[in-house]
């Protein structure tokens, strides 16, 4: 196309990058956990499927498929978001951070993942992912100041289980802590 030029190096960088199958669908990049992926997806899928059953990223869960129990809560550009609403053509070019890419490097947990283990913030664990990615979310909004804020901004998280206590604690730590990056 006119106009419209690379260099060998970017097509050298591009052809390197991973891809996904099946080969046909809408091209799109996204960072994933910090590794950018070219991937070819049909235009109704969601972000969750794709992360699911395309990426094998299992552990942000399916819940209510209808963005009302935030169990698929992931990071979208450091934001949290339902991943169920959103369809994955649309977010070309994001960076996408998911339950497993919260540790670091190393294998060290994430503050807040430190902090529900510390505080028995889960039962059955369903909703942890979400409610973790969620929280990260939380504290890097900025909003929350008090466990009351915490527990109005996490609304949107439903456990079924009803370890709301034990998540607010963990939250409010660290929070108190100077928050989770």
């Amino acid at each position: 196309m006119p106009g419209i030029s690379a260099s060998p190096g970017q097509l050298a960088s591009a052809a390197a990058l991973p891809v996904s199958r099946p080969a046909d669908g809408i091209p799109i990049t996204l960072t994933i956990n910090g590794t950018r992926r070219q991937l070819a997806v049909q235009p109704w899928t969601t972000l969750l499927d794709l992360l699911r059953e395309e990426l094998n990223l299992t552990g942000t869960k399916k819940g209510c498929d209808h963005g009302q129990c935030g169990a698929c809560t992931v990071l979208l550009d450091g934001q949290r978001i339902n991943s169920c609403l959103a369809l994955a053509v649309t977010k070309d070019g994001a960076e996408v951070t998911t339950i497993e890419g919260l540790a670091k490097a190393d294998g060290s947990l994430h503050p807040l993942q430190e902090a529900f283990v510390e505080h028995d913030a889960f039962q059955c664990g369903y909703c942890t992912p979400g409610q973790i990615c969620s929280a990260v979310g939380l504290l890097r909004e900025g909003h929350a100041h008090n466990a009351d804020e915490i527990r109005e901004l996490m609304s949107g998280n439903i456990c079924r289980c009803g370890a709301y206590p034990n998540i607010v604690a963990a939250i409010e730590q660290v929070r108190q802590d100077g928050g989770a990056a």
